[in-house]
């Protein structure tokens, strides 16, 4: 069987015509956006309540203005779901990664092992304190934070570090329990300048 005609997840995933008409508006404008429906909506949209709340929860962590930029938001999207050994979110996040940063090669580098891609200091310890978080959150403590605000982080941003580490958790088991495929488009996105 070809990756593409792989099924995209092992429960079933509906018809966009069945879906609610909000889910339905939201998907459509993704797809108009990027040129492809990502398979995640589709998949989750099997659920249409938790659809709901998990894409609010989403849009609140990745789209929210100022603090961290949207390339370190990814980064720690990208190094917490390769801990979580998450296919869909390695290969997805890390096609947006490679848009956000214009670096082609940045996505493997942190999927691969963070601590000797081409980041910087603060990147360094923003991905640190979220593989924390990610694996050993019973052991954070005010040194944790007080490194991070060496770092340049201000409390706030520390928080969001922490919720999108946590929230892909989240993510990631789900991914991983449904088999959700990645859709092709995303090998190659952010590839070529």
């Amino acid at each position: 069987m070809s990756p593409s005609a792989a099924p995209i997840s092992r429960y079933p995933v509906p018809a966009l015509d069945d879906l609610p008409d909000d889910i339905r508006a939201r998907i459509e404008a993704v797809q108009e956006k990027a040129g492809f429906i990502p398979n995640v909506f589709l998949a989750l949209a099997y659920r249409p309540a938790e659809f709901r709340a998990f894409m609010a929860y989403h849009d609140a962590l990745m789209d929210k203005e100022g603090g961290l930029t949207p390339a370190e938001r990814e980064m720690i999207v990208v190094a917490t779901s390769s801990a979580n050994q998450c296919q869909y979110c390695v290969i997805a996040h890390g096609a947006i990664l490679r848009v956000y940063a214009k670096d082609s090669r940045i996505a493997d580098q942190i999927a691969t092992n963070y601590r000797k891609a081409d980041i910087g200091p603060r990147q360094r310890a923003m991905l640190d304190f979220a593989m924390k978080v990610a694996g050993a959150a019973q052991e954070i403590g005010e040194a944790d934070l007080a490194a991070l605000e060496v770092a340049g982080f201000d409390r706030d941003e520390i928080w969001d570090i922490a919720a999108i580490a946590a929230f892909f958790g989240m993510s990631n088991r789900m991914a991983n329990f449904t088999d959700m495929r990645p859709n092709d488009e995303f090998y190659m996105l952010g590839r070529r300048a």
